[in-house]
């Protein structure tokens, strides 16, 4: 699969007109477009919280989302019950959650979809997720297995209800899990080591693989990227490729394999907080281009590396004001442009 300088976005937008901001997406990323989060409107577009609903024991209040069961037990057999049934419904993602969703799915009724090459979808990662909610006596409940094999499970759920969603439009889905405290691990203060993502990551995509889907993983900080190449059922990699792209390549022989099995890699060298407008497109392809020459010296076949090569912002835009987000997005498309024509 080619896909050479292919942009997508990584998710959250600064909008509260969700209109607004997919308008932007289809003008700047019309191959690959993405339903947008858009947390400045509603606490429950929040990365945690958007894909809570009916996980057991969460509760939400004035505060935040908490681990706050009325009865464990009883909570986790209700859940068991819709996950063994697979109720895709009893997963879904409601309007209150998801504005952006139902509004993107709503724009693409009404559309030419010709250029859509893929649609891209989200959800965020069972490590970060699980990181983000605590327990009634403060602790994570990443260090509850019990939890977090429901957690995953009902992630993998919230994703295969947006995948059977979209498969009204026809189009190949790439799924996205946001993963960011990945960064984290081999860290002495995380209870998440190697072996466990390795694990966690190859249950969630064996229930998607049968689903024609692409499965993507983004990490915006520097991690063990071995262990995600590694991983069964991954096909996109996405990192920060501002910031991180001379660690990235020091995993040159983990990539080699990686590639030549079928995946692709999802460049995220628009930066975001790091984002002026003295930034331009050849200049961002020049860093790529760079990366590439030192993987090539060590072994890697450029050509290999150009077909399976998307680009993407380094990372999620809603913390960003309108106008630099705008300004990234427009740089994402001007970038792609000019990858797919000059590298």
């Amino acid at each position: 699969m080619n896909v050479k300088g292919l942009a997508t976005g990584v998710g959250s937008l600064p909008f509260h007109d969700a209109q607004k901001a997919i308008d932007l997406i289809l003008r700047c990323v019309p191959c690959a477009p993405f339903w947008p989060q858009l947390p400045k409107c509603d606490m429950r577009e929040g990365m945690v919280v958007q894909f809570s609903e009916n996980l057991p024991g969460l509760k939400i209040d004035g505060s935040g989302l908490h681990f706050a069961p009325i009865d464990k037990e009883k909570e986790l057999e209700v859940f068991y019950e819709r996950f063994i049934a697979q109720d895709l419904l009893y997963f879904k993602l409601s309007p209150d959650f998801a504005r952006g969703l139902y509004a993107f799915y709503q724009r693409l009724k009404e559309i030419d979809l010709s250029k859509i090459e893929f649609i891209k979808c989200q959800v965020t990662g069972p490590f970060t997720f699980c990181s983000g909610i605590n327990d009634l006596n403060g602790n994570s409940i990443l260090h509850d297995k019990v939890l977090m094999q429901a957690m995953v499970k009902g992630l993998s759920m919230k994703a295969l209800w947006q995948l059977e969603y979209f498969r009204a439009f026809g189009k190949k889905i790439i799924m996205f899990f946001d993963e960011p405290y990945l960064t984290c691990v081999g860290s002495a203060y995380t209870p998440v080591n190697r072996n466990d993502v390795i694990d966690v990551f190859s249950e969630l995509t064996d229930s998607l693989m049968s689903q024609d889907c692409l499965v993507g993983i983004h990490c915006c900080g520097n991690t063990d990227w071995g262990m995600l190449m590694d991983a069964e059922g991954i096909d996109i990699i996405n990192f920060d490729a501002f910031d991180f792209q001379e660690r990235f390549v020091l995993y040159a022989d983990n990539l080699n394999s990686f590639l030549r099995k079928g995946g692709m890699i999802c460049w995220g060298v628009i930066p975001t907080q790091g984002y002026n407008t003295s930034q331009t497109p050849e200049g961002l392809s020049q860093k790529i281009k760079s990366g590439l020459d030192i993987l090539v010296k060590k072994g890697i076949d450029r050509e290999l590396l150009l077909e399976r090569l998307m680009i993407s912002p380094a990372c999620g835009l809603g913390t960003l004001d309108a106008q630099k987000a705008e300004g990234i997005l427009n740089l994402l498309n001007q970038t792609s442009v000019f990858i797919r024509k000059n590298l």
